[in-house]
């Protein structure tokens, strides 16, 4: 099947023209009413960068001291500025964090003012997905905004990419059991023709075509699911901001059953409410997009966020990938504010069922964050909105400068005598005099590192629970203080593999090396043994490496965690997708939010009578 469906699947046309932005020069909304200085987000950003700049400069001061022992050479400056890079963009993490803390003791007093109706569409972009999740999640969503009916006018539309014919079969089976069973409902179904542009494109045509009839759009992924209320009240908070081009949500993590996915959805859940806390006071209107889950205002889009083609590396018609973080800073830089809400409740997605699962999508991630540093010139950008592309890509430069840096520690050796570098080349001259790595140097930076990586969540942790959490909400004391411990071993025991995966990953994207790796399930499964040990080849050989350096005396034992976990990597990627009800529990587990039972309960019946049936 590759036809459109008939026009009764889809309302009359209403058109708005969409057109492609030029990246070279400026350009300015004449309908925007501009965006006034938040003097209060400019408090909190140098709150924030200030301590991190501060923090990185005593590090690197104390590793100049080190180093300067007996006199600093180009080497140890070398290797002090990629310690600098890399510790600056985690200490950042670590000042929004504490940040984000300290601002969840504060009330936020509740907008006030008239709020203007809107005629708010609910957009979900599809392809190849599983048609009882997709469909179940919308008919739990507008059951729910049917129930309770407020000033805003709720339409929702499946927009299907699927090539499939047999999956596209089954959605337009979904499609009419929903039209049948919620005849008042505004639903709506389009699968596309041709899959042009994507994700970008599909969006795009339905602005171009039918955005027209909407005041907003409220643009969802195929595992999104929003509580009626969450909904209502991004409408409410842009029909009160009429500056506001985009408010994004703070979707929290539901539904996961696997070991990878449950520590995924605990860490959202417990530490990533202060991050996002922090996130969002020093954004202010200058805040990001992350593709889902947010509320638009549909005219904005049209006439500021058309995205064009641009250069690459080895062709001049490159797609945008990750289009979401361009298309904010265009509506921004168009004199529409961005705004975040951390504090909006009912915001939920989904996430990779295993630790293969989660690579394959974040090997997509990394394509369009890296292809964001050349679009950084893009003329008229907001500071702030260079800033979060660049941030973005440097979340995926920084595995390869740490796995550099851990790769440096490993061959320095324990001492003089017992270093790769000098058993290879011991009268060498050009070789760097690398500073001799004593315990106690072994053991200081064992500190920072995993300081580094535990700090973050035992704020985050305690904020959320000093703030008003119930415990009870997390399972009781025991249970919590269990899944605190549990998931803070599960990711140190992860770090390294997705360290290394993320390195292959940024050397594919720079050098346009395809992967022959079929897409994400979202259900998921554990992995056979073949797959895993095919996959994780290079970190399992990696760590034999080390294992043999450590046997024959010339690695430091203290890089013991990271040996362990490459070396483990295909046995650890095989347990990511083993199922543990029960275990890091979250507030959204432990009483479940109506909207997500809706969503089961639909779920579950539509996927009993798709696959019962033979696809047409």
């Amino acid at each position: 099947m590759t036809h459109e469906r008939t026009p009764t699947s889809m309302p009359p046309h209403a058109p708005l023209a969409h057109p492609r932005q030029d990246l070279s020069r400026r350009f300015r909304d004449d309908s925007a009413p501009g965006v006034s200085p938040d003097r209060g987000a400019a408090v909190w950003r140098a709150g924030t960068f200030l301590p991190a700049a501060l923090g990185t400069g005593a590090l690197l001061w104390g590793f100049l001291s080190w180093f300067a022992t007996n006199g600093t050479t180009w080497a140890e400056g070398l290797l002090t500025l990629l310690i600098g890079i890399g510790f600056f963009w985690v200490a950042l993490t670590f000042a929004t964090v504490l940040a984000g803390a300290g601002a969840m003791f504060r009330r936020v007093a509740p907008e006030t003012g008239p709020v203007r109706p809107l005629d708010v569409a609910l957009l979900i972009p599809v392809h190849e997905e599983a048609p009882w999740d997709v469909f179940g999640n919308a008919a739990a969503m507008m059951e729910r905004l049917a129930a309770a009916p407020g000033a805003h006018r709720w339409s929702l539309y499946i927009l299907s990419d699927t090539r499939n014919p047999d999956r596209a079969a089954q959605e337009e089976a979904a499609f009419d059991a929903l039209r049948a069973r919620l005849p008042d409902l505004a639903i709506w179904y389009r699968r596309r023709v041709q899959n042009t542009d994507r994700k970008v494109g599909n969006l795009a045509q339905w602005v171009e075509h039918w955005g027209g009839a909407h005041d907003a759009m409220v643009v969802l992924d195929a595992d999104s699911l929003m509580s009626a209320q969450a909904i209502r009240s991004l409408a409410d908070a842009m029909g009160r901001d009429g500056s506001a081009g985009l408010i994004q949500s703070f979707p929290q993590l539901i539904g996961a059953r696997t070991l990878f996915a449950r520590s995924q959805q605990f860490a959202n859940a417990i530490y990533g409410v202060a991050l996002a806390e922090g996130l969002a006071r020093w954004t202010g209107r200058e805040g990001n997009y992350w593709g889902h889950n947010a509320i638009i205002r549909t005219q904005a889009f049209a006439a500021s966020a058309g995205l064009p083609h641009v250069r690459g590396f080895r062709s001049r018609d490159n797609l945008i990938l990750s289009h979401d973080f361009v298309e904010a800073g265009l509506l921004r830089r168009a004199g529409w504010s961005v705004r975040f809400l951390p504090r909006l409740r009912g915001s939920y997605e989904e996430t990779p069922p295993t630790l293969i699962d989660h690579v394959l999508r974040d090997r997509r991630w990394c394509r369009g964050n890296l292809q964001h540093l050349g679009l950084l010139g893009t003329s008229g950008l907001h500071t702030l909105s260079r800033f979060h592309m660049f941030h973005g890509a440097i979340g995926y430069l920084l595995s390869p400068l740490w796995f550099l840096l851990l790769t440096l520690w490993a061959v320095i050796g324990v001492s003089k005598d017992r270093s790769v570098i000098n058993y290879f080349s011991p009268d060498n001259p050009t070789v760097p005099n690398w500073p001799e790595m004593s315990s106690v140097n072994h053991i200081w930076l064992m500190v920072i590192m995993y300081g580094l990586l535990l700090a973050p969540k035992i704020v985050g942790a305690l904020a959320l629970v000093a703030a008003g959490m119930p415990v009870s909400r997390l399972g009781g004391w025991g249970r919590f203080a269990g899944s605190l411990l549990f998931e803070i071993a599960v990711s140190i025991a992860y770090a390294p593999v997705l360290m290394v995966q993320q390195t292959i990953a940024v050397f594919a994207a720079l050098t346009g090396r395809k992967f022959d790796w079929a897409p994400q399930t979202r259900e998921g499964a554990m992995q056979d043994w073949s797959t895993v040990l095919r996959f994780h080849a290079l970190e399992t050989g990696l760590g034999a490496l080390l294992l043999l350096g450590m046997a024959t005396g010339y690695v430091s034992l203290w890089l013991l965690p990271i040996m362990l976990s490459l070396a483990m990597a295909a046995p650890l990627s095989r347990l990511s997708g083993i199922v543990l009800p029960g275990t890091m529990a979250t507030p959204q587990e432990v009483r479940a939010p109506l909207v997500a039972k809706r969503a089961a309960q639909w779920r579950a019946e539509l996927k009993s009578s798709l696959t019962a049936r033979p696809a047409e």
